[in-house]
């Protein structure tokens, strides 16, 4: 990536455990698609329910040749978003299928499935 990683966070303390896995999960993205230039993930906990906790929302801003990628993964009445390490995975693995669609190769080649 040519510009660095940014994480912000939104109705949550930034926490160091949660950019670690996001920077993780950044850093594998380059597999799916080489030329990224920009990521920014926005982590958000916008329902306040008192009962059965926040359903935490992420937001991944891909910047390629030509434009945008915009992943958007919010908890809505998916449970499992409860756990923010659950919507951090379900918005990458969103964005690294969004990046295999947009690779000549749709991937495989990266991963070493293609034969020459």
């Amino acid at each position: 990536m040519q510009v660095p990683l940014k994480i912000d966070f939104h109705g949550l303390e930034p926490s160091g455990f949660i950019e670690q896995r996001i920077r993780e999960r950044a850093a594998k993205l380059p597999r799916f698609y080489e030329r990224i230039v920009s990521c920014r993930v926005t982590v958000e906990a916008p329902h306040h329910h008192h009962r059965q906790g926040n359903l935490y929302a992420v937001r991944i801003a891909l910047g390629v040749p030509g434009g945008t990628l915009i992943v958007n993964r919010d908890g809505g009445q998916d449970r499992a978003h409860a756990d923010v390490y659950v919507a951090i995975r379900d918005a990458f693995d969103a964005a690294e299928r969004r990046l295999e669609e947009r690779s000549p190769y749709g991937g495989r080649r990266q991963r070493g499935s293609l034969t020459a």
